[in-house]
């Protein structure tokens, strides 16, 4: 058979990237859980010197440091042996209270992965699998992952974008977090608002213990309370903003969700959606963050659905048509986006 070899060459560079951007992933939540990347950034570091301040192994060291060098995440001076961070490096990967920490991407990643042998079953029968049904780093990963999406835009650019919530939100508003996981969304708009009562609810009974402890750490329990509930059946009437952040396309039942969202939600409030970044086509969607949202929908997001009473699995890249269906499906008569980023889009939805 004869093959076109530089089509094979190009490929064949493509997996080698692959293959070690999988294998790396490991490291970066070693180094995560590990504080290498913190350590490191206080200045450079030979194997031993981070060893020493870490109170770690310097072999393991010595071969992490090599790996992460490789790929690009730290830095490697050949004449000193030392190893270092630049600025942007350690903005990256050293603050996960920060409005970017790359490695809560990888602990949900790694997270996903350990449940393959469910997923591969799945495939086979077409059922599904829940959130809670997966590792607990999972949900933590999750919250690592769009928290520092969230802290840097939710507040300055999303909330202004939406007409008229945020000065309803200074005046004293209330809001419901519909599908709020640990709690992070919920809790950056309590602290923002002080004025204003949220209402944060998640079908999982461990994430809502979790917001609890959120909010209590934040200072904002007495403005932010946390119940178990589904999105088809959170309590409520009369919200000035009820919101769904990157939780929508999760749901097997989008359109009873929106139903319950347009019975919650008062008559001149606001719905706030936000949705992971995707076109409206497979074409629009084959990019790196497509790629990315898509890997994780197939392991997360559609088997999710699939585990819920319902009839749609929308997954990460359903993109802004699918959207506008399922609100209008609803009873909602105005829709538009408001705000984007590279990995989020934001609507905003009014009866």
């Amino acid at each position: 058979m004869a093959l076109d070899q530089d089509e094979l060459d190009t490929f064949l560079g493509r997996f080698v990237g692959d293959l070690g951007a999988t294998v790396a992933a490991g490291g970066v939540v070693v180094g995560h859980r590990l504080g290498l990347y913190r350590a490191l950034a206080e200045g450079p570091a030979t194997p031993d010197e981070l060893a020493a301040r870490t109170g770690t192994a310097p072999r393991y060291v010595a071969e992490w440091l090599c790996t992460q060098a490789a790929g690009g995440y730290v830095g490697h001076d050949a004449a000193t042996g030392r190893f270092a961070m630049s600025e942007v490096q350690a903005f990256a990967l050293t603050d996960p209270e920060g409005p970017l920490y790359v490695p809560g991407a990888f602990v949900l990643a790694l997270g996903m992965l350990r449940a393959e042998s469910q997923i591969t079953d799945a495939f086979r029968t077409g059922a599904g699998m829940g959130w809670h049904e997966h590792h607990d780093d999972v949900p933590l990963g999750c919250e690592m992952f769009f928290r520092p999406g969230y802290l840097a835009n939710l507040v300055p650019n999303w909330i202004p974008a939406l007409d008229g919530v945020e000065a309803k939100l200074a005046a004293g508003a209330r809001v419901a977090d519909v599908g709020c996981g640990l709690g992070a969304s919920t809790v950056l708009l309590a602290q923002a608002f002080p004025h204003s009562r949220f209402s944060g609810s998640d079908y999982h009974g461990a994430s809502i213990e979790l917001a609890r402890k959120r909010a209590a750490d934040a200072g904002v329990a007495g403005r932010a309370t946390f119940e178990v509930a589904t999105a088809q059946d959170f309590p409520g009437t009369g919200y000035d903003l009820v919101a769904t952040f990157d939780a929508l396309h999760d749901m097997g039942d989008p359109v009873g969700a929106a139903r319950n969202v347009r019975r919650a939600v008062a008559e001149d409030g606001t719905w706030l959606i936000v949705e992971p970044h995707a076109g409206d086509s497979v074409a629009d969607n084959l990019n790196p963050v497509g790629r990315a949202f898509y890997g994780f929908s197939t392991y997360l997001c559609v088997p999710n659905a699939l585990s819920q009473d319902g009839d749609r699995a929308l997954g990460a890249q359903a993109g802004e048509a699918a959207i506008r269906e399922v609100v209008t499906a609803a009873g909602f008569t105005r829709f538009r986006r408001a705000a984007e980023t590279p990995f989020n889009l934001v609507f905003e939805a009014r009866p």
